[in-house]
């Protein structure tokens, strides 16, 4: 399976108008500071990289982040100037092709961004065998991938790992492709398909145990939506089966329960992170507003204390009375339908 991936993203796709379906694509609205920081990228590293979007979360600086299937650098180079210059940013990724583009231009990145030391490196590996890499355990703040999960054979070591390297309070922040049900063995075969990011996709449930069997308690879903395939070809092979193109942060925090308990608490947003002066979005069912009394479960509670947003808030309560589930968690299909119909749950609220 990696020799298929090896040459699908080194030798047969040039660039992303190669791709057949844009299930490699997160199609939210760029930010006008994501796409200044974009303009600053080599033309190379833009042209070689296969897909859209960027997976990004908010309070960067001076971070270390671990970038999983970094490709060509595009991402990496994005978040060297979201950490700055005292942060570091180091992108793993296992096709030589790709990794050639990524390191032709560190010299390049960091004269434009004025450094005076270089805070990117590439390494050559595996995302589910990063024990081979040397990086030590409780070492980065933020852990980004964009779609290359699902081109993993070996997922439960992917988060397992992701785990162990993160700092405790520190999140793994991705977008990948999910499916409503479990792919068939005949399609997870197809070097196509696996190469569209569509065959290897988890079956969304089957991802939430994944998940929380490595030690993320309580998965937070951020934004999603379904997957239109736009290839007729390929739509006859796997048209049975829906999916969706999902963002998930997963904290590290021990202390975060299975479920969503109420404790009486609330938090209140100061609105001082960088780019989001009114409303802080932790997901896609806590859009907190500056200002305003948010009433929280205990999970939400900690992974604003207990994280690099702490400064960011005004907590409101402590653990001495249990009040039950927090009223709204939900336990169905979490991704929105094409046709909105309703089906939501989430992680929490």
């Amino acid at each position: 399976m990696h020799e298929q991936v090896q040459e699908y993203y080194g030798e047969v796709l040039q660039g992303s108008e190669d791709l057949q379906t844009n299930a490699c694509c997160t199609d939210d609205a760029i930010p006008r500071y994501v796409k200044d920081a974009l303009s600053k990228v080599h033309d190379e590293v833009m042209a070689r990289y296969y897909g859209c979007g960027l997976v990004a979360p908010e309070q960067l600086k001076g971070c270390a982040i671990l970038d999983l299937g970094s490709g060509s650098g595009r991402d990496c180079y994005v978040l060297s100037q979201f950490v700055g210059e005292s942060g570091r940013v180091v992108g793993v990724d296992m096709t030589d092709a790709q990794l050639e583009v990524a390191n032709r231009h560190l010299d390049y990145h960091q004269e434009t961004f004025g450094y005076a030391q270089g805070n990117v490196e590439f390494r050559k590996g595996y995302i589910e065998k990063l024990d081979e890499l040397d990086l030590p355990d409780n070492s980065f703040d933020v852990i980004v991938s964009n779609c290359v999960i699902n081109l993993s054979p070996d997922k439960d070591a992917v988060f397992r790992e992701a785990y162990r390297l993160l700092k405790p309070g520190g999140e793994l922040y991705f977008s990948d492709v999910y499916a409503d049900r479990r792919i068939p063995t005949s399609l997870k075969n197809d070097p196509e398909l696996y190469g569209e990011c569509l065959s290897g996709a988890l079956y969304w449930n089957d991802f939430l145990r994944l998940a929380k069997k490595a030690g993320f308690a309580d998965p937070r879903l951020v934004n999603d939506r379904p997957i239109t395939i736009d290839n007729e070809r390929i739509e006859q092979k796997i048209g049975h089966i829906s999916f969706y193109s999902a963002t998930y942060r997963l904290f590290k925090i021990e202390e975060l329960e299975d479920a969503c308990e109420d404790y009486g608490q609330a938090v209140i947003y100061k609105g001082t992170i960088e780019h989001m002066p009114e409303v802080f979005e932790l997901d896609a069912h806590h859009l907190i507003e500056k200002g305003k009394v948010f009433p929280v479960c205990g999970n939400t509670w900690r992974m604003l204390h207990d994280t690099r947003f702490k400064e960011h808030f005004d907590f409101v309560g402590a653990w001495d009375n249990h009040y039950g589930i927090f009223d709204g968690c939900g336990t169905l299909l979490p991704f929105e339908s094409e046709a909105d119909s309703g089906a939501t749950g989430g992680g929490c609220c």
